[in-house]
């Protein structure tokens, strides 16, 4: 590992160290001190005693707010280093968490972090490949056996096969949006200290388009990442 690349890590590190300090000096936090103790007692094996044990090995508490951040990291195996904070990220977004803070986290790693692109990838592919879990908390599943959840996070094979359809052109149109839109804002923002006013109205103008391309890609996300109640598919069974 380069020099660059350990400065980067250590960048993306103290970034997460200082935004956990900072919710923590803001939020009480009796209530999640309270509530690793409890997982403390759980059986061995389960997740919420998993949880408490991570937690405990780094130093660490729940962070208001951020509780099922840790089960994601017990649950899918990834450490607490700067490497696999990104790589979550990444397996996140594939497996269906448009937010604006796994977008903003696994961009912030991409631009630090360019020789894991590859095991970004592969991560996000992994995430595609897993049922959601965006939603699961740590009252819900605390109690279950945690080889028996990772098991479970496996589709059935009939859910991995997928069809050309307007969710995933527009699921590429909004990767294609954000990713233009992130480099033309990087590209003018050096023009926009220029003291030179040519400079600035030529800079100024693509750095705004840049930013509504990159903030309309994330809303079209968004909505995709909504239950579509009016649409059900039922899948036929063609007897030959």
């Amino acid at each position: 590992m380069n020099i660059l690349q350990k400065i980067a890590r250590k960048i993306i590190k103290q970034s997460f160290d200082l935004s956990v300090s900072t919710i923590e000096f803001f939020s009480k936090m009796e209530p999640y001190k309270q509530k690793v103790l409890e997982l403390r007692k759980l059986e061995n094996g389960t997740l919420g005693k998993e949880i408490a044990e991570c937690l405990d090995e780094h130093n660490l508490t729940l962070v208001p707010k951020y509780e099922s951040h840790d089960l994601k990291h017990v649950l899918l195996n990834y450490e607490m280093t700067a490497e696999d904070e990104i790589r979550m990220q990444a397996f996140m977004v594939g497996n269906g968490n448009y937010s604006i803070p796994s977008f903003a986290i696994l961009i912030f790693g991409t631009i630090l972090l360019p020789d894991l692109w590859r095991t970004f990838y592969s991560d996000f592919k992994k995430g595609r490949k897993s049922i959601r879990i965006s939603k699961w908390t740590i009252e819900k599943y605390a109690n279950r056996n945690l080889n028996e959840l990772r098991y479970e996070l496996l589709k059935p094979e009939f859910e991995q096969k997928t069809i050309f359809d307007m969710n995933q052109v527009t699921k590429f149109g909004a990767f294609a949006s954000i990713t233009v839109g992130i480099f033309g804002m990087v590209f003018c923002l050096p023009f926009l200290f220029s003291s030179n006013m040519a400079d600035l109205v030529g800079a100024g103008f693509p750095f705004v388009g840049g930013a509504i391309l990159a903030v309309g890609g994330l809303l079209a996300l968004s909505n995709l990442s909504r239950p579509n109640k009016s649409l059900q598919v039922t899948p036929c069974i063609i007897n030959g």
